[in-house]
């Protein structure tokens, strides 16, 4: 199931018992899973996906430091590996834990990339910096900055 940005929450019961659900598709955005019982039965439930998937791997790629990129990219994998292994629930007051997974998988994604994010903007500022007292202001500015931005999406 592919579903779009403009997707806010996920309820209770969502997928209830939906045995054949394998692989979502869910944008990045916190809180949008909002019930521990989303995919109470769904067994099947391995993997999941980003609808925002290229523009944040455009935003890893872009990053300033290796070690970034790649925990980011450990990160992202995360829960490909979590799902096989997370209990799914029963008929009793076992609702499982993917949701719980995918909610905390989520959470982490964001605060990761927001935090790298702000770390490569005062990387980027304080080379700036160096940068204007060794050139003029519109080299730099025009020819030397934009090649070390971020794609401009707000996670």
């Amino acid at each position: 199931i592919k579903f779009g940005k403009e997707l806010e929450s996920i309820g209770r019961g969502t997928f209830y018992r939906c045995k054949s659900l394998e692989r979502i598709t869910l944008p990045l955005k916190d809180g949008i899973i909002t019930a521990d019982n989303t995919f109470q039965w769904c067994k099947k439930l391995v993997h999941v996906d980003l609808v925002e998937g290229e523009v944040l791997r455009d935003t890893i790629d872009a990053l300033i430091l290796d070690e970034w990129r790649n925990d980011m990219n450990v990160e992202i994998g995360a829960i490909n590996q979590i799902l096989p292994i997370t209990s799914a629930g029963d008929d009793t007051d076992d609702v499982g834990g993917k949701a719980q997974a995918v909610q905390s998988w989520i959470s982490s994604v964001l605060h990761k990339i927001i935090q790298y994010k702000a770390q490569h903007r005062r990387y980027l500022n304080e080379a700036a910096t160096t940068l204007q007292l060794d050139l003029p202001n519109d080299i730099v500015n025009k020819k030397i900055l934009p090649f070390l931005e971020l794609p401009s999406y707000t996670f």
